[in-house]
Formats: structure tokens, sequence, C-alpha cells
């Protein structure tokens, strides 16, 4: 259907960028014409004519925006994304080349703010983040290599100054010191450091939020769940205390391993287990940032009594990516059935009554009708199982969904049948561990904001675009927190 200029205006002053390339803003007053989502400053409405095409555009005796590069968005491509994407896997590659985010900014060829700009944009992270993560993971790499480098050889081989620097950062982010770390080689146990007021109760409410689960339950302070490692299935337990999580992982006897499916190499169950369990704590989320911004917003109810909520996140890629395409469009209850029932279909049982979540493959070679008899809505069913068999034939790639910039993972995932802006960014946020993201069109997140605010009715989707700005670059926590504010404290 034909937008009027009325409808199309709109969608410009929302910066929606889901209408990019369905047409272009030309802006008389400046003889520019831009793609909707353009960060510049809005037109006014007398000012501007609606084009379908580029060249149309240009026909009219306009000029494409230097800064949202609508030509190169009209032909599919992205330069300043991709040389800020081949920037960052030099980085990643070698952070050693990079002594601090300056050497960044000299290599990218932008001034400085336009760097931060970009790396916000498309990373959700500084230049000096990115950095910091890529020399840990470096040296994670080199830890877990055959032979016992030393640590101070692997600490400057990333390009950390320091030995001290190293140690602090690394236990930090990853909740032990880097010789605990490479002893998960051999590991079935370790020992995770709980950051000071990391908040247990709420820990306690996202591991059991759904009671009758049968692939995970906690009892007390004692959590056990079925998951699946790049080795097949395996039990995972952990005990929850104030300073500390102990864990355990034990592979489950006598049952196939599944490697996924790239083929990469399994790593020690205890460095996947370490991975799933700072995923289920939020370890790499800056809870303390998000609630300065907050008070400094005037939003201190916002976060009262919950200063360091951290979201904590899904089992796996393929697990979020399962839970995005259930819940749409239903209450949460009623999710938690259908995944339980499809767990129950494809999963691979374990002990204690736990089942191991299914497989990517187990569940493409399910056939719609096995859903439809469970509740699934045909339109569901068909999203599930054709969702699974792109990622069980390779044209989805999970793995590499984490390493992409936020830009490219968001554009890869709105392409797949199935997957709309809700989804992508539930998945982004739950399972990618991104934390500028919004699930925009949930309710529970529009009731909260309209409490929160004091609005005379919940803010539609734009209205929740704008709202929620304020708090980017930490958009997922501010998330977390609305979804809790309605809530009571849990003690």
């Amino acid at each position: 259907m034909r937008m009027t200029n009325d409808a199309m205006y709109g969608r410009v002053l929302a910066g929606d960028a889901t209408y990019n390339g369905r047409f272009f803003t030309g802006v008389l007053t400046t003889g520019i014409y831009c793609i909707p989502a353009c960060k510049a400053r809005k037109p006014k409405q007398e000012n501007v004519k609606f084009f379908p095409t580029c060249e149309a555009a240009r026909a009219a005796g306009l000029r494409a925006c230097k800064k949202c590069h609508p030509d190169d968005f009209a032909r599919g491509a992205d330069p300043v994304l991709e040389s800020i994407e081949t920037l960052v896997a030099e980085i990643r590659t070698n952070p050693a080349a990079f002594p601090d985010a300056r050497a960044i900014v000299r290599r990218s060829g932008f001034g400085a703010t336009r760097v931060h700009e970009l790396f916000r944009q498309y990373y959700h992270a500084t230049p000096a983040d990115l950095l910091l993560r890529a020399r840990l993971d470096a040296t994670k790499r080199a830890l877990l290599a055959p032979g016992n480098t030393t640590l101070a050889d692997i600490a400057y081989a990333a390009g950390f100054e320091t030995l001290s620097a190293f140690h602090e950062n690394f236990r930090r982010l990853n909740g032990l010191t880097p010789a605990a770390y490479r002893a998960l080689r051999t590991a079935t146990t370790f020992e995770i450091s709980l950051p000071e007021g990391f908040l247990l109760p709420y820990l306690r409410r996202a591991l059991s939020r759904d009671i009758h689960s049968v692939t995970e339950r906690l009892e007390g302070d004692r959590y056990t769940a079925a998951v699946r490692l790049s080795t097949g299935p395996a039990l995972l337990r952990m005990v929850l205390a104030q300073e500390a999580v102990r864990v355990e992982v034990a592979q489950a006897s006598r049952l196939p391993s599944s490697p996924d499916a790239g083929g990469t190499p399994a790593l020690p169950q205890a460095v996947e287990a370490h991975k799933l369990v700072l995923g289920l704590l939020g370890y790499d989320e800056d809870a303390a940032a998000f609630s300065r911004l907050a008070k400094k917003l005037g939003l201190t109810r916002l976060v009262a009594g919950r200063e360091e909520l951290r979201l904590s996140q899904t089992h796996s890629v393929y697990d979020g990516l399962m839970w995005s395409i259930i819940g749409q469009q239903i209450n949460f209850p009623f999710a938690c059935l259908l995944r339980r029932r499809l767990v129950e279909l494809a999963g691979t049982p374990v002990a204690k009554g736990l089942i191991a979540p299914p497989t990517p493959a187990a569940v493409a070679a399910l056939e719609p009708a096995a859903l439809l008899a469970v509740q699934f809505s045909r339109q569901k069913a068909d999203y599930v199982i054709a969702t699974s068999r792109l990622v069980a034939e390779g044209k989805l790639d999970l793995a590499a969904l984490a390493t992409m910039s936020a830009t490219r993972a968001e554009r890869t995932l709105l392409a797949i049948r199935g997957l709309g802006p809700w989804s992508v960014n539930y998945l982004m946020m739950r399972a990618l561990g991104f934390p500028d993201c919004v699930p925009y069109g949930d309710t529970a997140v529009t009731s909260a904001l309209q409490a929160l605010l004091k609005l005379d009715e919940r803010p539609d989707i734009d209205a929740t675009r704008r709202l929620m700005a304020v708090f980017s670059p930490y958009r997922s926590l501010a998330t977390a927190h609305l979804w809790q504010f309605n809530h009571p404290i849990p003690t």
C-alpha cells in the first residue's frame, strides 16, 4: 500500500530504520537526500519531498547525504560500517598493535568523536572497551593452548603494559584469576567470585522463572541444569553464595556427542561451562554505570533497591533464538509451556528428570504437525522449524553472530522470515549480550515506562524509541529494570 506523505514524515521523525530503502527523504532547503533513519537534525515537513529511489532524488537536483550515505544503502553497501568492521577485526587479531584507544583513532582515519560515535553505534562499546576485551580474549586463547607459557609473556604479548593491569582486568571480567582459568583445561569444578553487591535474589528469580521447567531446577541455593555443550549433553550444577558461585559440570554418560554445526573443535567442558555461567550471572554488564545514569536522569525510582541488577543470558544462542520465536505475541506462561513441549519432543534426557535442549538438527527434523499437536500455531511451528533448518544447514551461523557488529547481527537476523524487531532485539540482548537493545513492542516495557514516567497512556513503538534513547548505551539494562519495575523486590 502506498504510504502518505504524513506517514513517511512520521517514520523520518521516528528515525525508523525499518523503512530505510522503502523511500528516500529529500530536504529542499539543503539540497540533500537521506534515508529515513539518518541521524542528522530532522527537517520541517514543509521542506521535505519524498522519493522512491536515489535516482529520482538526484533527478530533482538533490545530492546524497554524507552522513547516512543513501546511495550506498540503496546498492547494499555500507562503507563506513565495513571500515569499522575491518578495523575491529585487526584489533581482535593483534590487540598488541594498538597501545591505546588513540592508536585506534589514528588507524581509523576519522576524528576521535566520530570514532567513539561509530563504535557505540555499531558495537555498543567504546574503542577502549573493545580493545580491553580483545586483549583478554587473546590471553584466554593463550592460557588454553598446550604448554605453560608464563603469565607475564601472555600478558605482554596481548598488549598489557603491566602484570597488575592484566590480573585486575582478567579477574574483574571473568570472576577468576588467569591461573584458575588455565586450570579449566582439565577441571570439572571451579569457583566464580561475585562482584560486590551482587543481587542473588534476582538471580534466583531469573533461574526459576519457569517453575515447571524440564531443563533446569532451582532448589534453595542449588541450581541444576541439563545443558548442551559442543561435546554433547551435560549436567551443570551451581551452588550460590553471596561472595562466589561454585560450579560443577559433568558430561552426560553414555550419550552421543553432538559437535556444533560448524565443526569447531570442542573446548574443554569447564571452559564452555565458565562462559555459560558468566552469561547466567550477567557478569559482563556494567550495572553500576547504568544506575549512575538513571540517577543522573532523575529516575532513581527505576533502580531503587536493585542498583546491581544484571540481565541473565540464555544458555545458548540457539536457546535464545527459540525463546524469541516462541515468545512472540503470547503471554509468558504460555511461552514457557510451548518451550517445554518443544524440549520434550526433541531434547535429550540427561538425569534427574531433566532434558537437555534440542539441537537445531533435531528440531529441523520435526514436521509442523508434531508442533501443532502440542498447541503451537501453524505460523509459529513453521518459523521454529524453518529457522532451525537454516541453522542446521549452516545458512545461519549462530556462533558468528556474537562476533559481528551489532548492526550486522541485527541486519542478518531481520532478514530471516519470522524475526521482527521484538524478536531480534530480544535475541541480541538475552543471548548475544549486546548492551544497547530494546525489544520494541514489549508490553512489560511499555507498561513500566507508563508507570515510571506517569504517562496518561502506554507509549507506542515510536514513543518507546524516544523515551528509551536517554538510557543509551545501556538500554538492555534499562529493559531489565523495566521488566522488574512492577514486581516486588525478591528476598
